[in-house]
């Protein structure tokens, strides 16, 4: 396996992840909905410079350390109870297919990263196991958001 091909990969995931969040941080109309999707481009402008760091240590002959990856990232520890509430589900309801578009981003990464992982071997095996890691966090926040604004969403009266 080409590692210095993967990490050029998921920085570009990483990159095209960022613009999504931040995209649909402008596009919606309330102000904590935009807050979770520009948090979360935030955590993908982490993984950025992350990756990048591997492919620097790695073009200077230097095995980078997975130690450099922050904790596990702003929606493992606090979404549940600070971004959850039923304001923000409500004011998300027309945005549940974006909602569902993060959870696969999200998914997908945390899948590749796995994936790459399996076939590592040394620091690039622990650099990409933390990062699918973190993914699965987010990966778990979208899941569960979109499962409740869909919810929400199934339980209006038809017209809104």
């Amino acid at each position: 396996m080409n590692i210095k091909k993967v990490y050029e990969y998921a920085l570009q995931r990483e990159y095209d992840g960022r613009e999504f969040f931040l995209r649909n941080a402008e596009r919606t109309g309330h102000a904590a909905a935009a807050g979770v999707f520009r948090r979360l481009a935030d955590e993908e402008e982490k993984h950025i410079r992350f990756i990048q760091g591997l492919l620097n240590a790695l073009e200077a002959g230097q095995e980078a350390s997975a130690a450099t990856l922050e904790g596990e990232g702003f929606f493992s520890q606090r979404a549940a109870t600070e971004m959850l509430d039923q304001t923000l589900i409500e004011s998300m309801i027309p945005d549940v297919t974006v909602l569902r578009t993060a959870y696969l981003i999200e998914r997908d990464f945390a899948e590749f990263y796995q994936m790459a992982a399996d076939k590592a071997t040394g620091e690039a095996k622990a650099a990409l196991t933390k990062l699918a890691q973190w993914e699965r966090g987010h990966e778990r926040l979208f899941k569960e958001l979109h499962d409740k604004v869909f919810q929400q969403y199934m339980e209006m009266p038809w017209g809104g």
